[in-house]
């Protein structure tokens, strides 16, 4: 991925400091364990850390690594600025406005209330905010087999998607009271795909505006919409993948959606919500 040398987004808060020093004596290598063992097998371990977490550690400094990886995000963010203003305008109607993403460590608190990194990155509509823990891109590559720039680009092309469908209401169309379990499953993946879908459009507007794709960089994103996937992820965990209980798509689900808005770039293209979409 192109990405050296270009602009950085000023719509990035770093909070990363704040959490190096590790959580209550665990340290960083111990706190990752605990946050990886919780992704895995889907529980949020955010009262663990907090609870570990006794307010005595000192802010850290960053690491070389950790501030490349700031860097990254803040042109990636830049990119997905530049070409949602205009797409969404002429696409839509909707004018954009454009989102803070927040860098973290460890546990973050939002608008939407307390989170882990065990959580993976997230979009909060309350305060218009995506969170990320870029350790979570080296997770992606040594634990999942889904490394590469242009993956941890996919990731932030998703959450960034989430911001789309806050603008135009569809998140908030998507909160329907009195559903089924599986019912709001449905509908939350149907929520995450169209995110994919969406985070398809950037990837082809920005390869067209900016010419950001290097050879293999769409493999990359496909082996991340992968990794991500309900059912690879419950295997992963030595379960047997339920699709009733999935919340985000099974993998193939994923990759389709991610392609379609690729292919398309067009946003009426990405309607998971439509009879039969799935």
């Amino acid at each position: 991925m192109q990405w050296r040398g270009r602009r950085g987004s000023g719509n990035v808060e770093d909070r990363r400091s704040m959490g190096r020093a590790g959580v209550g004596g665990l340290g960083v290598a111990g706190t990752l364990v605990v946050l990886a063992v919780g992704y895995f097998f889907g529980i949020d371990v955010t009262p663990l850390v907090q609870g570990l977490d006794q307010g005595g550690g000192q802010p850290a400094e960053l690491s070389q690594r950790d501030q490349e990886w700031g860097e990254f995000v803040s042109v990636v963010l830049a990119d997905t600025e530049e070409v949602w203003q205009p797409v969404l305008q002429q696409q839509a109607g909707v004018a954009y406005q454009d989102p803070t993403l927040v860098l973290f460590s460890g546990v973050v608190r939002s608008a939407c209330g307390g989170a882990s990194s065990a959580m993976g990155p997230f979009y909060c509509p309350g305060d218009q905010r995506v969170y990320l823990d870029t350790d979570f891109f080296d997770m992606m590559a040594d634990r999942m087999g889904a490394g590469g720039d242009f993956a941890a680009a996919y990731v932030i092309a998703h959450e960034v998607g989430h911001h789309v469908q806050n603008l135009t209401g569809t998140l908030g169309a998507a909160q329907q009271p009195g559903l089924s379990e599986t019912q709001a499953n449905q509908l939350s993946v149907a929520t995450e795909l169209q995110a994919d879908c969406y985070a398809g459009i950037w990837a082809r507007q920005a390869q067209e505006r900016f010419g950001t794709l290097d050879v293999g960089d769409m493999d990359e994103a496909m082996r991340a919409a992968e990794a991500v996937g309900d059912d690879v992820i419950q295997a992963s965990a030595g379960r047997t993948p339920m699709p009733d209980s999935f919340t985000h798509g099974s993998a193939a689900q994923r990759q389709e959606w991610l392609m379609r808005g690729f292919d398309s770039g067009d946003m009426r293209q990405c309607n998971t919500f439509g009879a039969g979409a799935l």
